[in-house]
């Protein structure tokens, strides 16, 4: 069973640049390699992700951002030829440990997609289901949990008189907005946001990066994206990858306006990518 010990205790990797005020590790990532068959897609990566955070992924199409952010979870274990080394821990303990659960991981580490992939039925329904496979079968337990989950996703408002209409008759952002009430209603710790508002207008983007910043005094975030404001307005720190190496990581502020590498400089002017 995937229940782990609350520890702070991890050690630092070396060149990493430290946060300005201590914080709690929350995961840390050592030595990381993945590959897709012959393909060495990510290359001896090392990183913290810390207790309320919003930690920015940036790079290139192509460059392992989401191969990264899906190895905190391990979502890549369902493709045939995927090969991870190295450390990934969540509190301090291995997440592909053999005894550990991918489920029960995923549980804790949850992921909303690019697009918005609700189920078809109802929007009750939707936050209720995952509940409901933990054993909550109370229709009282599982009111609480569908208010308090669209409440955390400020949707609660927009959807409390229709929840038993289609999931699918919201729009695109207000379906964002319920995957993520559909990840909360199992209360992760660390949410997984794979360019959650890349298909979305820019009132619904707004939206969304409102809701991280509330979110984030509760859970930890790692977000892949590819809008340069994005990045600078709602993350803490950004990590720049290129080509399956992570070139740099800092504070947001740090990265955007003294990168320490040239790629970095040149990524975040517009010159590739």
């Amino acid at each position: 069973m995937f229940t782990l010990p609350k520890t702070t205790d991890s050690p630092q990797n070396q060149g990493i640049k430290p946060s300005p005020v201590a914080k709690a590790t929350k995961m840390e990532i050592r030595n990381l390699d993945v590959y897709y068959g012959g393909f060495h897609a990510l290359r001896d990566i090392g990183l913290e992700v810390y207790q309320n955070e919003i930690l920015a992924l940036i790079g290139p199409s192509g460059c392992g951002k989401s191969t990264f952010l899906r190895c905190l979870n391990r979502m890549n274990d369902t493709i045939d030829n995927f090969r991870l080394t190295g450390y990934v821990a969540l509190d301090g303990e291995d997440v592909y440990a053999k005894d550990v659960d991918p489920v029960l991981v995923r549980t804790r580490i949850g992921m909303v997609f690019q697009r918005p992939n609700p189920f078809p039925m109802s929007i009750y329904e939707n936050i209720a289901y995952g509940p409901r496979l933990r054993g909550r079968q109370s229709r009282a337990a599982l009111d609480e949990i569908v208010e308090k989950s669209l409440h955390r996703a400020a949707l609660w408002d927009e959807v409390k008189d229709k929840l038993n209409q289609s999931a699918l008759s919201l729009s695109g952002g207000q379906q964002q907005r319920l995957c993520i009430a559909r990840v909360l209603a199992v209360e992760p710790e660390v949410l997984l946001l794979d360019e959650p508002a890349s298909a979305l207008d820019p009132i619904s983007t707004m939206k969304i990066e409102d809701l991280m910043r509330e979110l984030a005094k509760s859970l930890t975030m790692v977000i892949v994206t590819h809008n340069m404001q994005q990045a600078a307005r709602a993350s803490d720190r950004t990590a720049f990858f290129l080509m399956g190496d992570m070139i740099e990581i800092g504070a947001t502020d740090d990265v955007f306006t003294n990168p320490r590498d040239k790629r970095t400089e040149d990524y975040i002017t517009g010159r590739f990518g």
